[in-house]
């Protein structure tokens, strides 16, 4: 019974914390589109744990607008959970009895308005191998029309999945099956609650609301429920920033000039796709499939003067920039070779991952210890490969590449932690910085040929990878490297930019 009650506050406790990071959104002038958000919302019926709505409709991935957010979360105190395409008809999937989130979706699209978004959040994720795992986009968790009616028999993997659909609620033909898959969208294997926890204060912090660092607890979970109980669980910008005025939660130290910019070129979770306004953002999805180019694009010629020309516009607009770079590492070297220490712009960039989420300054007193150095000849090449091992081991990878690809490298130049590489390795943004002037230094130091290249492969965040991108100039010419992390292609690297 205990362990039932703590499973039962820790969903509560889930809940609220995604609520107030859609929430936060009211404070924030960048994000004006926003214009309510509820609670545990009256309707529709499993979609009404957190509602949103906006004026004008925020942007899809397909380029329709949609006017309201609906969320299902379905949490569980562990994620060894697992479901796939029939589980979606079952009514026990939802711990219900009588409807299936398919019936459950099939209802709440009757009562809700054109252009809405109904979006299951779970920390469960999909069984390896079912046909689910081949419908859900990663970009925005909806349904990928082009592969679910991919014009073959019932008889067919796909045709058994739309069948076992269409017969469950009823249809008689695909194209309404259509008509009610088309908004849903699944977010599985969520993040967990404690970091959920650093999303909130995060968030909080970026809009001037205090954030709550105590052990024994997360105030924010029980001010939700007492909201839900006083019947305030719903609020436009006017009601919420009366709320945080008379709970005392706004940071009056803190007066917000940052304007929040976003470059995507791999898909990111739906908590943070309202995290820079449309005219802000610079989506390069398009691009890409999934972390890999699109067949046939192309780095210099493609991605490279996209970034550049949206760099160009946001420093003529702003003077102070919150970046969020849910991108390839070499884009991140691109902006910050772009943005570089005599852009004039003050910066702060947000940075995400294995590691609480926070925002990194270079100069925000987060210092560490100084990295080692080691560099190893390799051959009697004039152009060196610069290695920085701050997540992982790059080394013995960055090797073997250079051995079949690199001929012109004769040096390895390989940077680590004190401590060696790990996933908390760097203590924010002083000291990401402190490693990238170290990495530029030790490159100076290899006194370069005029006419040689650095060749840079970085296993670290992207904050550091912006810093170090910083002192591009002083490292002369350079090229970037991209690593097959999901070894579609064959596990190894690939070069993208080069700069001279």
């Amino acid at each position: 019974m205990a362990d039932a009650v703590i499973a039962n506050w820790s969903g509560h406790d889930f809940q609220a914390r995604f609520f107030w990071i859609k929430a936060s959104a009211l404070m924030d002038p960048d994000k004006h589109y926003v214009i309510e958000v509820t609670y545990e919302a009256d309707g529709p019926k499993s979609f009404d744990d957190v509602v949103v709505k906006y004026d004008p409709g925020r942007q899809s991935a397909t380029g329709t607008p949609i006017s309201v957010d609906y969320h299902q979360i379905k949490f569980h105190m562990d994620g060894a959970g697992r479901f796939g395409y029939e589980d979606l008809t079952k009514p026990e999937f939802l711990g219900a009895k009588a409807f299936s989130l398919l019936r459950r979706l099939q209802n709440a699209k009757k009562e809700a308005p054109r252009n809405s978004a109904f979006t299951l959040v779970t920390i469960d994720s999909i069984k390896d191998g079912d046909p689910l795992d081949e419908i859900v986009s990663a970009i925005d968790g909806s349904f990928r029309f082009d592969r679910l009616f991919d014009g073959t028999t019932d008889r067919s993997r796909m045709g058994k999945v739309r069948q076992c659909w269409r017969d469950h609620l009823n249809l008689t033909n695909d194209e309404e099956l259509k008509t009610v898959l088309s908004g849903l969208r699944i977010s599985a294997g969520f993040i967990t609650l404690e970091k959920l926890r650093d999303e909130v204060n995060l968030h909080f912090r970026v809009v001037g609301l205090l954030p709550c660092h105590e052990s024994a607890g997360f105030k924010y979970d029980a001010e939700a429920r007492a909201l839900k109980l006083q019947n305030r669980n719903r609020f436009d910008r006017a009601s919420f920033e009366a709320l945080c005025r008379e709970q005392k939660w706004i940071d009056e130290r803190l007066v917000k000039k940052y304007r929040s910019v976003s470059v995507r070129s791999f898909p990111v979770m739906p908590i943070h796709e309202l995290e820079a306004a449309p005219e802000d953002t610079l989506s390069l999805l398009h691009l890409f499939d999934e972390r890999h180019l699109q067949a046939g694009g192309d780095w210099q010629s493609g991605v490279q003067p996209a970034v550049e020309q949206f760099l160009a516009e946001v420093a003529k607009r702003y003077t102070a920039v919150r970046l969020h770079l849910d991108a390839h590492a070499s884009i991140a070297f691109l902006a910050g070779s772009y943005l570089g220490l005599k852009s004039g712009i003050a910066l702060e960039l947000v940075q995400k991952g294995r590691s609480d989420h926070s925002i990194w300054i270079a100069d925000d007193g987060k210092c560490g210890p100084d990295p080692k150095v080691e560099t190893v000849i390799v051959g009697e090449g004039k152009d060196a490969a610069l290695i920085v091992s701050l997540s992982r081991d790059a080394f013995e990878d960055v090797r073997d590449y250079v051995a079949k690809k690199l001929p012109g490298v004769g040096r390895l130049i390989h940077l680590t932690p004190k401590d060696g590489p790990g996933q908390r390795s760097i203590a924010g943004g002083e000291h990401a910085a402190m490693l990238a002037d170290a990495a530029e230094n030790a490159v100076r130091k290899a006194r370069l040929p005029i006419d040689a290249r650095t060749h840079i492969f970085v296993s670290g965040p992207n904050a550091f990878t912006f810093f170090l991108g910083q002192h591009r100039q002083a490292m002369g010419s350079c090229a970037l490297y991209e690593f097959d992390f999901s070894r579609r292609v064959d596990g190894s690297y690939h070069p993208s930019f080069w700069m001279e």
